[in-house]
Order: structure tokens, then C-alpha cells, then sequence
């Protein structure tokens, strides 16, 4: 009986060993992909900056305004003038929805009928 305790003992201590060294592997994967991730963002981060940069430069006015000059023809387009602009006022905003009151409450499209207790 002692042998076999003494056997299962050993059996769980490699058992145990071995779980413990196969979470080692895991954690030293994901650490690595965390790394990997952390890079790509990191790269993706400077990318990003580098492409706003570029935006801020190819908008300047004074860029877009010599391009409309230059191809003012081409384009077809049409000289500004005050009459072009408008006000927010002149903005045709949809209605909002009309809710009725009755014995049954309509609100939306969504209707709620009451029950009248006597």
C-alpha cells in the first residue's frame, strides 16, 4: 500500500510538473504576440501620424486654391458669388412625427391602448 501511495505521489508530482512547464510555453507565446500586437500598433500609430501630415499638406487653401485656378476649365467649374451661400435657417428640416392624444396614446408609430377598468 505504501508503494502505490508512494507511486501515485510521484505520478502526480509529473503530472503537476508538466501542467506547470506547459503554462510556462503558453504565457511565453502569448507574451510574444503581445509584443508582436504592441509593434504593430505602435507602426500603425507612426503610419497614421505620417498620413495625417500628409492630409494637413495636400489641404492646404493655398494648394487647393492654385488647383481650382489651374483647372478651373477643366473641371467646369463656377465662380463663387454671395448668391451661392445660404443661411441654416433656409434648411428644409423634416417635421418630426405628430403624436396624438385619445383612448389610445399614439406616439411615433408606436401605439399604447389603455384598458379602462369600470
Amino acid at each position: 500500500m505504501r508503494a502505490f501511495a508512494t507511486l501515485c505521489g510521484m505520478l502526480l508530482v509529473i503530472g503537476l510538473g508538466y501542467w506547470a512547464y506547459h503554462q510556462t510555453i503558453l504565457t511565453q507565446q502569448a507574451e510574444r504576440r503581445v509584443e508582436r500586437i504592441q509593434a504593430d500598433i505602435g507602426a500603425q500609430r507612426q503610419r497614421l501620424s505620417i498620413l495625417r501630415a500628409e492630409w494637413a499638406y495636400l489641404n492646404r487653401p493655398d494648394r487647393l486654391r492654385e488647383l481650382g485656378y489651374i483647372n478651373f476649365d477643366r473641371l467646369g467649374l463656377l465662380p463663387l458669388a454671395p448668391e451661392q451661400f445660404g443661411r441654416a435657417t433656409q434648411i428644409p428640416y423634416p417635421q418630426p412625427p405628430a403624436v396624438l392624444v385619445s383612448d389610445d396614446l399614439i406616439i411615433g408609430s408606436v401605439a399604447l391602448s389603455e384598458e379602462r377598468i369600470p
